[in-house]
């Protein structure tokens, strides 16, 4: 069936919508990436056996990643017309358990993580209600979804569908809304509108640098030539970043209506997803989504009856690092070597085969609908003079609650990392934040409350970029974890251009030197000069950024870079040609625990009477360190 009118798409949306919420209990399991890798595969067959064992009433559905992974596998149970109620670290034995309950009628009463009494249908700012006078006897004080820490102040736009959809069912997408923006940019709108309607809304590109997105749509548009391609950027290669992948794998329509749209407004027949190889699950969930847009006309020949027809393809990157840049990618889609080319002229120029093209990333495209459906004041609500909207990061490193984030751009780094990541793991104290993935900088206590905003970021040395966030605690070695970073970007470098290739190198080689006790003096000057050097110099973003970490590191905490090389000490005990480990006659207990985990046995001594250290065997492992249970083994 080719949909045409509005009707027809009001039907497919009925249709969806006794999917999503049915008249019988729903289970939904969490089944990204995230997911699957926590278990949530399992959890799912256990559901699934147990179900047809005792032969309950039920469906049992996959949805992505509503976003919490540090709680995977995450359950979610819908009490038709009632409440919805999420269950956090399911394991395939809670899950039977979890059945039998919901076969006598009871609430299976452990691991809730939230109830859901109701939900925001977003891109129309209508609400589903879930809860009514009667819903089951929940046990205890269950919060709510939106007063879950995580959650309560997040803005979800990009990340609206995922967690509560079958990324696999375009009906579950178009019940919450899908492809009505569509339509009405096709039969209500001139591409002129959408692009005024998207530049007054203040969007700018979330793949990195920024750049207003409504303007770069102008640009494309007003290029002269018949054929014209919008391309989504899907190459996540961010060390700690999962964004894109996070949207993909839960809500692949949002990306390809915003594709759709955005193609009306520049003149494009023809669009590109350029995806990492290693995301298979996400290349999976695009390619259905692709074929039942297709099967429905909602991309092809003569959407919604019109003369405008819009085709997608897939192309897989092999994962390289530099193709995140679009001249890069651009010459990947055409098969040739992933490398940048000078620029003017830009992609909206010449781009694509040497046609105007467009690129913007997965997070820039899934904005694009509710801003056409809920309009450009609605969006620019959200967010700061400069900076408009929301935006997704992937909060990682050493917090508590680990996950995808989606937050209006203004909030402060304290309210991300310990309002909604719940503070530092363990109880450490906190020592820095890196933002943008390896090519950001590495910002310190003192800047926590920076609003997270395109602007105050790159005040403080760093940059937005794509949506990674780092934190780290005291036990991060700073010079350490500059050499990191520059590792990657030496090894992802190209190689095309002199400052890129050969910068990151000898930057590479003096953050070696200090970390090994063999820094000089002048080191910390000569990293800051090549450094710029590298940054003024380089053909493209990769080297342009690059040096951040070691710039930012250096302005922030070169007291580290001091003692590393004039005290041959490193202050967090990190790096191992500096540290010692010995045991405390005093407190060692003799409990022989430390020699029989020392893999390379450089622990000698006999039970209950103290230990040494073989300094000559010894590795700097820390296993020993690790295992102590009386604090016997010191580190120096």
């Amino acid at each position: 069936m080719k949909i045409t009118t509005l009707s027809q798409l009001e039907d497919l949306k009925r249709q969806g919508l006794t999917q999503t919420y049915p008249d019988k209990i729903k289970i939904m399991v969490g089944m990204a990436t995230c997911g699957i890798s926590a278990g949530a595969d399992k959890v799912y067959t256990a559901l699934e056996k147990k179900i047809a064992e005792l032969g309950l009433d039920a469906v049992l559905e996959k949805t992505g990643c509503i976003g919490f992974c540090q709680r995977e596998p995450l359950v979610d149970v819908i009490y038709p017309k009632q409440v919805r109620v999420s269950y956090e670290g399911v394991t395939p034995e809670k899950a039977e358990a979890l059945v039998e309950a919901l076969q006598t009628g009871e609430v299976f009463a452990e691991n809730i993580l939230c109830r859901i009494d109701q939900e925001d249908f977003l891109i129309e700012g209508k609400i589903r209600p879930y809860a009514n006078p009667h819903p089951p006897a929940l046990p205890g004080d269950i919060p709510t979804y939106e007063e879950v820490p995580f959650f309560k102040k997040q803005v979800k736009i990009a990340l609206r569908n995922c967690g509560f959809i079958h990324p696999e069912r375009i009906e579950e997408y178009i019940a919450r809304g899908g492809y009505l923006a569509l339509y009405k940019v096709l039969k209500e709108m001139t591409p002129e509108q959408v692009i005024e309607e998207v530049k007054a809304s203040g969007l700018r590109g979330r793949g990195g640098a920024g750049f207003p997105t409504g303007l770069k749509w102008e640009f494309c548009r007003n290029a002269p030539g018949d054929m014209k391609y919008v391309i989504c950027n899907a190459d996540e290669g961010d060390p700690g970043a999962f964004m894109d992948r996070g949207i993909l794998e839960g809500d692949p329509h949002a990306m390809l209506e915003g594709m759709a749209i955005g193609a009306y407004a520049m003149g494009a027949r023809e669009g590109y997803i350029y995806c990492r190889a290693e995301y298979p699950l996400a290349i999976h969930r695009l390619e259905i989504a692709i074929n039942q847009a297709e099967k429905l006309g909602l991309l092809g020949d003569n959407i919604f009856g019109t003369d405008f027809s819009f085709r997608v393809e897939i192309r897989e990157g092999a994962g390289a690092f530099v193709c995140g840049e679009e001249t890069a990618l651009i010459a990947s889609i055409e098969g040739k070597v992933g490398e940048p080319r000078p620029r003017p002229p830009y992609p909206a120029q010449s781009g694509l085969w040497g046609k105007p093209s467009n690129i913007n990333n997965v997070k820039t495209w899934s904005h694009v609908a509710p801003i056409i459906m809920r309009g450009a004041k609605w969006y620019a609500k959200f967010g700061t003079k400069k900076s408009k909207g929301t935006t997704v990061f992937a909060l990682v490193g050493k917090v508590n609650n680990t996950g995808l984030v989606e937050i209006p751009l203004g909030i402060t780094l304290r309210e991300m990392i310990f309002d909604i990541g719940g503070g530092i793991a363990g109880d450490r104290a906190f020592k820095a934040v890196q933002t943008g993935g390896p090519s950001g900088g590495c910002i310190p206590e003192q800047y926590l409350d920076t609003p997270v905003d395109y602007e105050s970021l790159g005040a403080l040395g760093s940059i937005m970029g794509s949506g990674g966030m780092i934190v780290m605690d005291d036990r991060d070695c700073m010079v350490d974890v500059a050499k990191y970073f520059i590792d990657f970007t030496k090894d992802e470098s190209c190689g095309k251009c002199t400052p890129c290739r050969e910068g990151t190198l000898r930057l590479m080689e003096m953050l070696e030197a200090i970390t090994d006790g063999k820094g000089e003096e002048e080191d910390i000057e000569k990293l800051q000069d090549l450094s710029e050097m590298i940054i003024d110099s380089s053909l493209c973003g990769l080297g342009g950024t690059a040096p951040n970490p070691v710039l930012t590191t250096i302005k922030y905490f070169r007291e580290e870079y001091e003692a590393h090389i004039w005290a041959k000490k490193c202050p967090a005990r990190v790096c191992k040609a500096l540290i010692v480990f010995h045991v405390d006659e005093d407190k060692c207990t003799g409990c022989t625990l430390c020699r029989k985990r020392c893999p390379v046995e450089a622990v000698e001594g006999v039970k209950k009477e103290a230990h040494r250290i073989i300094q000559e065997k010894c590795i700097k492992c820390g296993v020993c360190f690790d295992s102590c249970k009386f604090d016997a083994v010191i580190v120096e």
